[in-house]
C-alpha cells in the first residue's frame, strides 16, 4: 500500500483559510473590534481637533493612523487562538508546506484590513472628512486601501509569528509592526492626500510603485524566514 500523499500548499491554504474564516463567522470577535476601534476613533478626533470636517493632510493622517492601529488589533490576535488551543503546534506536526499557514493567515488578516478599510472610509466620509470624493478619486483611494492592506497583512502576519513565541506578544507586535509600517504610511498617506483635498486632486504613481516595492520586499521576506519563525 503506497504511502499518503501530503496535502500540497493549495490544499492546506485552503483547509487553514476556511478554519479561520469560519471561526470570525461564528464568533466575530476581530473584526468587531476593529470597527469599533475605527468608529470611536473618528469620534475621538471630532471632538479633539474641534472641527467639523477636515480635508488634505489632516483628513489623510487621521484615516490612515485610525487603520494602521486598528490593524495592530488583527495583527495581534492572529496567531493566540492557535497558539492558545494547540493548533499551531497540530500545523506544525502535520505534513502540509509551512508555506500554507503564512498565505492563509495573510490572506484571513488581508479580507479582515479590506472589510475595516472599506467600512471606516464610509465612516469617515460620514463623520469627519470635508470634500466629498468623485467616483474616479473614490476608485484611487481603494487601490490605495488594497496595496497598503496587503503591506500590513505581511508585515502583520510575520510579526505575529513572532509574537506568538514570546510572552509579552501584545507588547511586541506594536513594538516590532509599527516601525517597519513607518515607510507604507507615509506613501499611502501621501498618496491620499490630493484625494482628499477640497477641489479634488489624481493619485500620484510614484508613491504606488512604492507602495508595490513595499509589498513584494516583504512578500519575499515573509515567504524566506516564516517558516523558521514558527518552528523555533
Amino acid at each position: 500500500m503506497s504511502a499518503a500523499r501530503p496535502p500540497s500548499v493549495l490544499s492546506a491554504t485552503h483547509a487553514v483559510l476556511y478554519k479561520e474564516l469560519t471561526l470570525e463567522r461564528r464568533a466575530p470577535q476581530t473584526l468587531t473590534a476593529m470597527a469599533l476601534f475605527c468608529a470611536s476613533a473618528f469620534v475621538i478626533f471630532h471632538f479633539a481637533l474641534g472641527r467639523n470636517e477636515v480635508e488634505g493632510a489632516l483628513a489623510a493622517g487621521v484615516l490612515w493612523v485610525t487603520l494602521a492601529l486598528a490593524a495592530l488589533l488583527g495583527i495581534g490576535r492572529s496567531f493566540v487562538a492557535d497558539r492558545e488551543e494547540g493548533g499551531l503546534d497540530g500545523f506544525l506536526l502535520a505534513p502540509a508546506p509551512r508555506t500554507a499557514l503564512l498565505v492563509a493567515k495573510a490572506t484571513t488578516l488581508l479580507i479582515f484590513l479590506l472589510i475595516i478599510g472599506f467600512f471606516a472610509s464610509v465612516i469617515f466620509s460620514v463623520l469627519l472628512l470635508g470634500p466629498t470624493p468623485n467616483a474616479s478619486q473614490w476608485a484611487s483611494l481603494a487601490l490605495l486601501i488594497v496595496l497598503a492592506d496587503l503591506g500590513i497583512a505581511l508585515v502583520g502576519t510575520l510579526i505575529a509569528g513572532i509574537a506568538i513565541q514570546t510572552r509579552a506578544r501584545d507588547l511586541i507586535t506594536s513594538i516590532l509592526a509599527l516601525p517597519l509600517l513607518i515607510p507604507l504610511l507615509i506613501a499611502v498617506t501621501k498618496a491620499s492626500e490630493p484625494l482628499l483635498t477640497v477641489g479634488g486632486g489624481t493619485l500620484a504613481w510614484r508613491w504606488l510603485a512604492l507602495l508595490g516595492l513595499y509589498d513584494l520586499i516583504f512578500g519575499l521576506l515573509a515567504y524566506a524566514l516564516f517558516d523558521y519563525l514558527v518552528e523555533d
